[in-house]
């Protein structure tokens, strides 16, 4: 049985285009971007080549880009590296942005929690007007509401510091740094066709941040250890690319989430869609987050895996203990719909026969587990 991938939310595959620029730096230009050699200025090139382009997609200055080893660093680095007196967020958070947060609550640190309302937006009304690290997410990893993170920069008082988490949003819909007003901005390549391993930290220009190791000189000992030229260089193509083609991507995913939803409204109904509607302006229509009641979430899951179907009851972070989603009790679903609820995340190379092949298969195996 073939098998119907639908959790690009966890992580993507790696487009031939960018392996094919990779290559050549784990072969050929293999240098130490540090070393003063001809072999070394070569792989300093294309990094910096790199850091040119990550920062020209996503609206920042050079000087502004840190590569990291993924979104994951550069959450924590943001967040540790602030050295908030206070911090602010809600429980809509990606576990590498809750659990940093739960650290500065055990160091002594004040951490308030915000409201949020039923489609899962966070209450702008409930926002602190004294200095405070502010953490708020781009795209949500369960449910793809975006936040109105560029409001909430404004609404923020002057000495206030805010940290984004766009590791869902970049690659899939616009993103500008300089527009956001956000202080720090972190994202991960391998959400958007790029290598696993490789992500940025942006900080906007006279952003104060504590380094978390200590080493070199490199990107400005903000982040020392040598850089890896190759995943860079791929992170960059790839961003390239899905910049490239996102109008287009847009419109093809917001079609297949459409005709998923309706062929599960259809065939395997009672099913709750958590999260903004179908047809939403403010969602990234990578992801459709639904509640089959009667079906227990983790059984439903392993159903799908022997059917061929990979899906997730939320993000690949936290999914391993298959409890329920701190994003939708967040959101104040009852406990039926929360216990029932799997995301499907999309893809804009699939089509619409397989995802009509994924609504069978998904259908038989709700019915099967409705009947145990």
């Amino acid at each position: 049985m073939r098998p119907i991938y639908l959790d690009h939310n966890a992580t993507t595959p790696l487009r031939p285009e960018v392996w094919d620029a990779m290559r050549p730096y784990l072969t050929e230009t293999f240098g130490n971007p540090s070393s003063a050699h001809a072999v070394g200025r070569k792989a300093r090139q294309a990094l910096e080549d790199a850091r040119e382009n990550v920062a020209a997609l996503l609206g920042a200055f050079p000087d502004e880009v840190t590569f990291t080893s993924g979104a994951t660093e550069a959450n924590n680095l943001a967040i540790f590296g602030h050295r908030p007196a206070r911090a602010v967020a809600s429980h809509l958070e990606h576990p590498c942005v809750i659990e940093p947060l739960r650290q500065l609550e055990s160091r002594g640190v004040p951490v308030e929690w915000l409201p949020v309302d039923s489609r899962g937006v966070l209450r702008t009304d409930a926002l602190p007007t004294c200095a405070a690290l502010v953490c708020v997410m781009l795209a949500n990893h369960e449910t793809g509401v975006i936040q109105p993170v560029r409001e909430i920069a404004k609404a923020l008082a002057r000495n206030a510091s805010l940290h984004c988490d766009a590791a869902q949003a970049v690659g899939k819909i616009p993103v500008d740094f300089a527009n956001l007003g956000a202080s720090t901005l972190a994202a991960s390549a391998h959400k958007f066709g790029g290598p696993k391993g490789v992500g940025v930290l942006l900080t906007r220009r006279g952003t104060e941040l504590a380094p978390l190791t200590f080493g070199g000189h490199q990107q400005k000992g903000r982040r020392p250890g040598t850089e890896p030229v190759p995943l860079t260089v791929g992170m960059a193509s790839a961003l390239e690319i899905a910049v490239r083609d996102l109008v287009k991507n847009l419109v093809t995913l917001a079609n297949l989430r459409a005709r998923l939803w309706d062929g599960l409204q259809r065939s395997c109904g009672p099913v709750v869609l958590n999260g903004p509607e179908i047809g939403a302006e403010d969602v990234v229509p990578t992801t459709l987050n639904a509640s089959f009641p009667d079906c227990r979430a983790d059984v439903l899951l392993m159903a799908l895996d022997l059917a061929g179907v990979a899906c997730s009851t939320g993000s690949a972070c936290s999914s391993g203990s298959l409890l329920p989603s701190p994003v939708l009790r967040a959101m104040g679903t009852s406990e039926e719909v929360l216990r029932s609820a799997l995301r499907f995340s999309l893809s804009p190379n699939q089509t619409a026969e397989e995802i009509d092949e994924a609504v069978r298969r998904i259908a038989g195996c709700v019915a099967r587990v409705r009947q145990r």
